[in-house]
């Protein structure tokens, strides 16, 4: 990914965490886009400094019987990035994630 541009696949990515959709499956499912595209873009985007992750906690996981999941975050940099992403792609800023269908997750 180049320095300052966020394709809009990317783009998209990042608006749906921005929204609270915080793991990999969640933005699967709101965005409609494979794993195969979702989790290589997640690794892109912390490396790029855009997001940031942590894992959960086991005992979270083992009391809901799934495997832990690594929740994302924007970072104000992934913020400034967003923004202009927004600019750029007009449809990006008429999107709302919450049209899936899905409830919005409460952040927290």
């Amino acid at each position: 990914m180049g320095k300052g541009y966020l394709s809009y696949t990317m783009a998209l990515i990042l608006q749906v965490i921005d929204h609270g959709y915080l793991y990999g499956f969640d933005v699967m499912t709101v965005t409609g886009l494979a794993s195969g595209t979702v989790y290589p873009a997640l690794r892109r985007l912390e490396d790029a400094g855009l997001v940031v992750s942590k894992w959960e906690r086991p005992s979270i996981a083992q009391a809901e019987q799934r495997p832990p999941r690594k929740y994302y975050e924007v970072t104000k940099t992934g913020q400034t990035a967003l923004k202009e992403a927004r600019e750029r792609f007009r449809l990006l800023a008429q999107i709302e994630p919450l049209a899936t269908g899905k409830p919005a997750p409460q952040k927290g």
